[in-house]
């Protein structure tokens, strides 16, 4: 049961259940269970090229042709790929860094995957850097830094459009993001 309470979301009273539940199966089952965790920790590694998960050493975004090369979006971890995804409104390549810098937890820019954004640029033929990182003091320190050690490739660097969500009420939303959707508004016909 402690093993099962170590994962993310999972308490005390939901690793029981697990555990009982394993515990009705059978055997086979469990060991077919068993080895699927472990074929997916042993067969799961990172693209070489994006950081995305993958079971091969590019992953099926990167690889697909169809994609357009030239625009990046950098996201702070893989939630954030399937997010995107998920819209159906990116056609691009992804470069997932890790994580965020943070230094009241201890993540310097050396720890995540900003050199390898910067190489990637380097090399050329990307247009634009899309930075999708959350806004939040952390985020905005990161997309910062990112576009610093970016200025010199000339490439455009632009940032996710933040506003007030579908469906809030003014008078409950926050100043700042109240007045970014302000300062960033959009002509009417166009939303």
């Amino acid at each position: 049961m402690g093993e099962f309470a170590k994962l993310p979301g999972i308490g005390r009273k939901t690793a029981l259940r697990l555990v009982l539940h394993l515990l009705r199966q059978d055997e086979e089952s469990v060991n077919g269970f068993a080895e699927a965790v472990a074929l997916m920790r042993r067969d799961i590694k990172h693209c070489c090229m994006c950081h995305n998960i993958s079971d091969t050493d590019i992953c099926p975004i990167c690889a697909d042709a169809s994609r357009d090369a030239s625009t990046l979006c950098v996201v702070e971890n893989v939630q954030d790929v399937i997010a995107v995804e998920n819209t159906q409104q990116f056609r691009g390549l992804y470069h997932v860094l890790g994580g965020i810098i943070s230094p009241m937890d201890g993540i310097a820019p050396g720890d995540l995957e900003i050199a390898s954004l910067v190489e990637r640029v380097e090399k050329g033929g990307i247009n634009e850097v899309i930075l999708a990182l959350d806004p939040t003091m952390e985020g905005d320190t990161t997309n910062f830094f990112i576009s610093r050690k970016l200025a010199h490739t000339g490439v455009k660097v632009s940032v996710i459009a933040r506003g007030v969500s579908v469906g809030d009420e003014l008078e409950y939303t926050d100043e700042i993001t109240l007045g970014r959707s302000i300062l960033n508004r959009t002509p009417f016909g166009t939303v």
